[in-house]
């Protein structure tokens, strides 16, 4: 019949040929985001937490207030303690939580101290006070990103994960705040203060980026004995009481101890090192045979007494 369309050519129309239009292209399905376990998030929130303290810390030293200042960055360095070892505990640890834990030591324990030193005194220096702040600023964040190298280190021993590389960053920022407790304690802040403030903010950042093995602390509080935990609950609950009612001296006490033990994290280290070069001695390479004398030669006998010979 004239203008009826045969069934193969609309079957062709609605159906694309795959010979020329290629194969048919799988339905796009709508990606869906993967729910994250509240596990994860705890240890990052204790991270956020931290980096409020730490730019609060700076706010109040901006205006003058550095008792809060500093109890700030102490706070700080408390949840900076916690959150990884959360991070294990709940086994939440994440790439992404690594990475926020060093951005936020970085502005912690690298910024806020270097600027509240400066706003404190080191501004008297002028240039000299702001080039040590940099200084220390810029060693805290050189030591994280060696400490963040490091731990992806596979021929790394393992008794090495005993020690840091450097005074760590918390460490460094509650260490380098000492002319500020001295100065609560009673002392004067006088011209030779003030100077003795920045030889000691170089010697911390040198410090930090050395190679000096100090004792990490991570293997303290993994496990702890039956017959311990009432003293270490009275020990934990009395170092907090005396954090509030004494802090000035309890700081000041604690960052002379913890400078006075670097030398002894030193020699434990040596220690470990030489055990293990003990354990697993170096295996020694093999002698290479002399040369062949030639025939009808001798090889005249080794004698160290024999004379040079003349010439």
């Amino acid at each position: 019949m004239a203008g009826r369309v045969p069934k193969r050519y609309i079957a062709a129309m609605v159906m694309p040929r795959r010979d020329m239009y290629g194969p048919r292209l799988p339905r796009l399905r709508r990606r869906r985001f993967r729910r994250i376990p509240v596990r994860v998030l705890v240890p990052n929130v204790v991270t956020l937490l931290a980096l409020c303290a730490g730019l609060t810390a700076i706010r109040m030293a901006f205006e003058d207030r550095y008792t809060l200042a500093l109890a700030a960055i102490v706070f700080a360095a408390i949840l900076d303690a916690i959150d990884g070892r959360l991070a294990r505990l709940l086994k939440g640890t994440s790439r992404f939580g690594a990475e926020l834990d060093s951005l936020s030591d970085f502005v912690n324990f690298g910024v806020a101290p270097a600027l509240i030193l400066y706003f404190w005194g080191l501004h008297e220096l002028k240039s000299a006070g702001w080039i040590a702040s940099l200084v220390f600023a810029i060693c805290a964040g050189l030591r994280l990103a060696r400490f963040n190298v490091m731990l992806e280190d596979p021929d790394r021993p393992a008794w090495t994960s005993h020690f840091f590389v450097g005074m760590p960053a918390p460490a460094g920022a509650i260490t380098v705040l000492l002319p500020i407790y001295a100065s609560f304690l009673g002392l004067p802040r006088s011209s030779l203060l003030i100077y003795l403030t920045l030889v000691y903010t170089l010697c911390i950042a040198s410090l930090m980026v050395s190679r000096l093995p100090v004792f990490s602390g991570k293997r303290v509080g993994t496990r702890v004995p039956p017959e311990l935990v009432g003293p270490v609950i009275v020990v934990v609950v009395l170092s907090f009481a005396l954090l509030i009612a004494y802090p000035w001296e309890l700081l000041t006490v604690g960052t002379l101890a913890y400078l006075s033990s670097l030398p002894f994290g030193w020699l434990s280290y040596r220690g470990y090192e030489r055990r293990s070069r003990e354990a697993h001695p170096e295996p020694q390479p093999p002698a290479t045979p002399s040369p062949p004398l030639a025939a009808g030669l001798v090889r005249p006998p080794e004698d160290e007494d024999r004379p040079p010979r003349l010439n």
